[in-house]
């Protein structure tokens, strides 16, 4: 494990420029090595398909992030990780040993991050319908904040302190608003236009405020933290975070002067990109957190405000360069003067990306490194659907049955969107550092995978 005080060297200052983990190796015999371990020998002794994440990516994006905001802003500040992007037991251990916060999107990832002490107070409940129990279990552990996102959870909420809870209990709330900001990524993962799914549009702010202060007359301990907004993913621009801190900072004037609110924080969310092919060139982190940061400083300046504590909730900029995926190739079809499709053991079930968002992937042969990139192939999954496919049109050398290939990037919405379509086991990642590899998600059997199936008894 690295140091707590770790310092982070000159290097890392174009991190962005970074596909591969920060441990990423080749050894003379051109084998890929991540921590010091070869990815064959990874494979051979853990099976494959197989997720691996290089711990020192991580906490030294995590500490980017921190350190970012220490340097660029003077008033409080808090990373919160979202953990949507890979949410385990052993991730959400280092984010907090790394001090950060986490966002939760479900009863099952507050679960997990409660399940290993992470400090509720530094937990922040995202999502646009969240149930009844899952508010429960939110409000029961008295965690930072609940994101409102709609008036029905408000209604929720009132429900279950009228059922469950005493006059005197604790709620945190921050209101999700849509600001009306595009950028420019996929259609899937926009989500600050005002045709959105996500939060309250700002004419609705008053009367969602009036509801909240007609509850607080009754449960006096209902506190009004913020005010978040989240403009979409994988976002190569940095001035749509400029605009965003200037929307939330005149609606955060405008609940001061008409009702006396004095908010704490201010959050402008995450969607930093990362780079998943050569060609992408995403913003670095410390350009990143200076925009937002100068953004919220002028602000608050030109409206004369205190300046709030920001928070910024990035989380495939910290996992995704962490993790790749290896796999086996297995059955090569040539289609002359057309296509070669080369298939692996893996695919859709444990990356969907591709065949959702149409996401590109870099890729390379281990034990082929610095060879000649003599084919142009398509990459192709085992999966009984024709969109199937990892990564199309990638030049690389010569491949063989039982290759290893090893796709880059795959820390961030792989695992957590991973499902057993075809009946498929999940594949198991492994968490490495220094030498030393930890099965962190082990891999599902097939009594795993048929364990929740029932027969009734006319069929027994």
């Amino acid at each position: 494990m690295i140091a707590q005080g770790a310092s982070l060297s000159s290097k890392l200052d174009q991190i962005s420029s970074h596909l591969k983990p920060l441990s990423y190796a080749v050894d003379a015999n051109n084998n890929i090595t991540i921590a010091g371990l070869k990815v064959k020998d990874l494979l051979t002794k853990y099976g494959s398909p197989l997720y691996i994440l290089c711990e020192e990516t991580i906490r030294t994006r995590a500490r980017l992030y921190v350190n970012a905001f220490k340097e660029f802003y003077s008033g409080e500040s808090l990373v919160i990780y979202a953990s949507k992007a890979l949410n385990c037991k052993a991730v959400c251990k280092i984010i907090d040993s790394e001090g950060l916060g986490i966002d939760v999107v479900s009863g099952g990832e507050l679960f997990t991050a409660l399940s290993v002490g992470f400090p509720k107070e530094k937990i922040i409940f995202h999502g646009n319908n969240k149930g009844k129990d899952e508010l429960e279990m939110a409000i029961e552990n008295q965690i930072g904040s609940i994101m409102l996102d709609n008036f029905y959870e408000l209604e929720l909420i009132s429900e279950l302190l009228r059922e469950k809870f005493s006059v005197d209990t604790v709620v945190n709330l921050s209101i999700r608003v849509t600001p009306g900001i595009e950028c420019h990524t996929h259609e899937y993962i926009k989500t600050g236009r005002i045709d959105s799914k996500f939060g309250f549009d700002l004419s609705q702010v008053d009367e969602l405020i009036s509801r909240i202060l007609a509850l607080k007359e009754k449960y006096k301990n209902i506190n009004i933290k913020g005010l978040h907004a989240h403009i979409g993913s994988q976002i190569f621009e940095t001035m749509p975070h400029n605009d965003v801190a200037g929307v939330l900072l005149n609606q955060y004037k405008s609940l001061k002067d008409k009702y006396g609110i004095s908010l704490q924080d201010i959050n402008v969310g995450g969607g930093l990109g990362i780079k998943y092919h050569e060609h992408d060139d995403p913003p670095e982190i410390n350009d990143w957190v200076k925009v937002v940061a100068d953004s919220i400083v002028a602000n608050c300046k030109a409206l004369n405000l205190d300046l709030p504590r920001v928070i910024v909730e990035p989380g495939r900029s910290i996992v995704g360069p962490a993790g790749i995926t290896a796999y086996k190739v297995g059955n090569i079809k040539n289609i002359p003067n057309l296509r070669k499709f080369v298939a692996v053991d893996g695919g859709m079930a444990d990356n969907v990306r591709h065949i959702m968002y149409q996401a590109r992937y870099y890729a390379e042969v281990d034990g082929k490194i610095g060879d000649a990139k003599t084919e142009k192939v398509t990459i192709a999954g085992k999966f009984c659907e024709s969109g199937d496919i990892l990564i199309r049109d990638i030049d690389l050398p010569e491949l063989n049955h039982d290759d290893v290939l090893v796709v880059y990037s795959t820390g961030a919405y792989n695992y957590s969107m991973a499902s057993n379509y075809n009946r498929v086991r999940r594949p198991a990642m492994l968490l490495v550092n220094n030498g030393r590899a930890d099965i962190i998600i082990r891999r599902e059997t097939y009594e795993d995978v048929v364990q929740w199936d029932e027969l009734p008894q006319s069929l027994s």
